[in-house]
């Protein structure tokens, strides 16, 4: 009796912590989200966070997608343990390690609208910069690496959108892409220890992020492991071209002023 009063009361918490409409839609943007980040080790907040802040708001969204990509991810730390140039990924972290924090004071203050206004704009200036093939061509350098993960950071705490500038960083040196995708799953396995932390101090992992979780987390993994699968087999240019273009669809279909598409 006790085991099934203890279900029928996780059942009724379950019921009661999830969004009354857009749990197909996230799983939908959860799966194209993981695609993109399986194969390049970036651009999944780029996509979900705008899409998915429309439906239940950045201030869940964000916490939900640091869980299921923490989780989803694990399995692709090691070898970019063994493939990243690991002094560099350390350097950008101790920046971030600053930035995550006030990120994350400005997720949890700012006006849901016009945090996602500001999560439009910054979305489609950093798809931007992707797109214009602009790249750090000069070499690394702490001071440098260290004020990239600073900002990085400060995207991350904010909204989880800290890829685009480490990747351009990286991208235009002399590492290849796989140096460069190992770079980038390491640094955020780093960066989203500094999120948790910091979003559990800002009291952002409320019920529903981890109701969320268990809902979308299979869809994100699924996604994941197919965008990993694609990364060697896949054209790496037109792989790019079809994630810059769902960044992009992404921006826009999440912008507050289309709220009705999403419901």
């Amino acid at each position: 009796m006790m085991l099934d009063r203890l279900v029928a009361d996780m059942q009724t918490w379950f019921a009661a912590a999830l969004p009354g409409h857009g749990i197909y839609a996230l799983m939908a943007f959860a799966l194209i989200a993981g695609l993109a980040r399986g194969f390049s080790g970036f651009g999944a907040a780029l996509i979900l966070v705008p899409l998915g802040g429309a439906i239940v708001g950045p201030k869940l969204i964000s916490p939900i997608l640091l869980v299921i990509d923490g989780i989803a991810t694990l399995g692709m730390i090691p070898p970019a343990w063994r493939d990243a140039h690991r002094s560099e990924v350390f350097v950008m972290a101790a920046g971030a390690a600053l930035g995550v924090p006030a990120g994350t004071a400005l997720l949890a203050l700012l006006d849901p609208t016009l945090l996602r206004w500001s999560i439009t704009i910054i979305a489609i200036s950093l798809l931007a910069l992707l797109v214009s093939g602009w790249r750090y061509q000069g070499a690394p350098s702490a001071p440098l690496s260290s004020g990239i993960g600073l900002i990085a950071g400060l995207f991350s705490g904010a909204a989880q959108l800290g890829g685009p500038p480490v990747v351009a960083y990286w991208l235009g040196g002399k590492s290849d892409f796989a140096r460069v995708r190992a770079n980038v799953v390491l640094y955020f396995s780093i960066s989203s220890v500094f999120s948790a932390i910091s979003y559990y101090i800002g009291g952002l992992f409320v019920p529903a992020v981890f109701a969320l979780t268990v809902v979308i987390l299979p869809s994100y993994a699924l996604g994941l492991y197919g965008g990993s699968k694609l990364f060697g087999l896949a054209e790496e240019r037109t792989f790019r071209i079809a994630c810059y273009m769902l960044i992009a669809a992404a921006a826009i279909i999440g912008m507050p002023l289309l709220d009705g598409l999403l419901r």
